[in-house]
């Protein structure tokens, strides 16, 4: 052995690190919408993170870029440069005065539906979803008038019911903005969801709610998933991850099983083993229903908890 200490990549941390500024510098300023500013010129993400890799090809082309020290790859370094660009446009952004603020409510009835498929697409803002309602939906919405009305559309065909949730204008803005969807979900029928969320924060409680199957896209963000409590029924979900932070909180008496990969991040588990390429609970292969999990990582963290 050379005695030479291990050097590992640092580019995880200063992802991380630079994530962390980014949302305590959005804490600060409460005025700005900073999901807006990122939902908008997304695009950069491609182009910094490309260029790191144009970077790299030329520095570690002859196999010894980065000999004898920490290796910081041009990717990581594109990526920090790129959050405090946007860091630095939440932070001298100014309030927009002036504009139309609405609010809105709407309740939506089963009609005899045995089943509801439903899909909800939110651009960017403040999505809350909880269980637990006595209709099928009760929702209230909070949002800017140029950014068009969320609008909820619902039918029931053959005992089949289908619910769409989304947003009529996409207009975002450079500055501050206002879109919180609070939608109440309830009934003993199985629901599927899908869920789109482009940009912001989503915080999804399905306590009280017979989830049948979850398929949730984060663009970038942060989401916090409620999948504890009892179940009647089995529950498949696929989670892909987006630029941000995923937790994921998981039942401790029902039978998990996660099959995880990563992106450009980590994905760490509490409470839940490893078994054949899979993450399991002591529960798993013993409870009557199970909880098939898919989590796809994307540039960020996503944390599995047992609960």
């Amino acid at each position: 052995m050379s005695g030479r200490p291990y050097r590992g990549s640092i580019t995880g941390a200063l992802i991380l690190i630079s994530i962390g500024v980014f949302f305590l510098i959005a804490n600060l300023r409460r005025d700005i919408d900073p999901w807006a500013i990122v939902f908008h010129y997304w695009p950069l993400i491609l182009i910094f993170i490309g260029l790191g890799k144009i970077f790299d090809s030329f520095v570690f082309r002859d196999g010894t870029g980065g000999s004898g020290v920490d290796h910081v790859s041009g990717v990581s370094i594109a990526f920090v440069a790129l959050i405090l660009i946007f860091g630095l446009a939440i932070w001298r952004g100014h309030k927009v005065e002036g504009r139309d603020f609405m609010h809105d409510t709407h309740a939506v009835a089963l009609l005899g539906a045995k089943d509801v498929s439903a899909e909800v697409e939110m651009p960017a803002g403040q999505l809350n979803l909880i269980g637990g309602d006595a209709g099928l939906l009760d929702s209230d919405f909070s949002y800017d008038r140029e950014e068009g009305k969320p609008s909820v559309n619902y039918s029931v065909n053959d005992g089949h019911g289908q619910l769409t949730i989304n947003q009529e204008g996409h207009h975002l803005h450079f500055g501050s903005t206002r879109n919180t969807w609070s939608l109440h979900f309830g009934g003993d029928e199985p629901l599927d969801l899908k869920l789109k969320m482009g940009a912001g924060q989503s915080d999804l409680n399905f306590r009280g709610l017979n989830l049948r199957h979850l398929e949730a896209n984060i663009g970038a963000g942060q989401m916090t998933l409620d999948l504890t409590g009892p179940r009647t029924s089995d529950l498949d979900a696929d989670i892909q991850g987006g630029v941000g932070s995923a937790t994921i909180r998981l039942p401790k008496d029902v039978g998990v099983i996660v099959h995880a990969s990563g992106g450009i991040g980590s994905i760490d588990t509490d409470g839940l083993a490893r078994e054949n390429g899979a993450y399991v609970n002591a529960a798993y292969g013993k409870s009557p229903q199970t909880i098939n999990l898919e989590v796809h990582g994307g540039v960020g963290e996503i944390n599995l908890l047992l609960e």
